[in-house]
């Protein structure tokens, strides 16, 4: 296991997920990234360094980003996770214990300082 600390970002528009990479990039995060949640499911399996999760809710695939949060959750325990969406906060009884929730539109700035806090607090639970 590396002492890397990576960021795996599952949006489904190209758009959004360019520039939330790009912003996590320019903090000095390494990045991968998922236009879907099987995709995000098979880059977990393949690299041990990702230690947060930030996924947006709706998404098409076999399972949304609160499905993925929830597998994250019982497969992965310590990765951290963070869940976002437009819709409104009523999905907040229904993440996982322990993630966080960040309602769009939110702005880079307060994004990047959220996940690099998520990645320092993997560092200090590990």
């Amino acid at each position: 296991m590396t002492d890397e600390i990576s960021v795996l970002v599952v949006e489904d528009e190209a758009i959004v997920l360019i520039d939330i990479v790009f912003q996590l990039q320019q903090v000095g995060l390494k990045v991968y990234e998922a236009t879907n949640a099987d995709a995000a499911v098979k880059l977990l399996e393949q690299h041990d360094d990702i230690r947060v999760l930030f996924t947006d809710i709706d998404m098409p695939g076999s399972m949304d980003g609160l499905k993925l949060a929830a597998a994250v959750c019982d497969r992965w325990p310590p990765v951290k996770i963070m869940v976002t969406s437009g819709r409104p906060l009523g999905y907040l009884d229904i993440i996982p214990e322990g993630a966080i929730f960040m309602a769009k539109p939110y702005g880079y700035e307060v994004l990047t300082r959220a996940v690099t806090r998520l990645a320092a607090s993997y560092r200090h639970s590990t």
